[in-house]
């Protein structure tokens, strides 16, 4: 499975769920789906899940989340990229090129008046439950590696610093913290 097929996975999947807004759902629906496919594409399906993750890996993309979920760990930097991936190859690539454009994106404005956090840990497990499924066994040890790139050191700044955010994320910051 390449890139574009799992983007195509995750259209499908939003595109069969009642609510494409709900990560969980498109989650659950990406690993049932997934699931039919020949055990090598679900395994090849995994590394590119996380040249996703390691693409989205960057200091304005964490800052905005930090905005958005108000504040944002390690991992729960990994469970909004599962979020975002959720949302579609579209909004996905808008968002990792400009981080601010979440600002725009129509569920994050809702979650913004509701107080809503976005993420989804279950993406993450969208490859893994479907080989477990498939085959009834775990994924190989092999199936992925991980590059992170290194982050921008123009972004290390406290994310609690309400004035950077404001000058760095203005469109964010006239949501969440304002």
């Amino acid at each position: 499975m390449n890139k574009q097929q799992f983007w195509q996975l995750i259209e499908s999947a939003r595109n069969q769920t009642s609510n494409p807004n709900d990560g969980e759902a498109v989650a659950r629906r990406a690993t049932s789906l997934l699931s039919t496919h020949p055990a090598e594409e679900i395994v090849a399906a995994q590394q590119v899940l996380w040249d996703l993750m390691a693409d989205s890996y960057t200091n304005p993309l964490w800052a905005a989340a930090y905005v958005i979920n108000g504040g944002c760990s390690d991992d729960g930097f990994d469970y909004f990229r599962g979020w975002l991936i959720a949302q579609g190859r579209e909004v996905f690539e808008r968002v990792v090129a400009d981080p601010d454009a979440l600002a725009e994106v129509p569920i994050v404005r809702a979650s913004a008046a509701d107080g809503i956090d976005l993420d989804c840990e279950e993406t993450l497990s969208v490859v893994w439950n479907a080989h477990v499924t498939a085959t009834g066994k775990q994924l190989p040890d092999d199936a992925f590696t991980i590059r992170y790139p290194e982050l921008d050191h123009a972004w290390d700044f406290d994310f609690d610093d309400q004035g950077e955010m404001t000058r760095r994320l203005p469109r964010l910051a006239a949501l969440y913290l304002e």
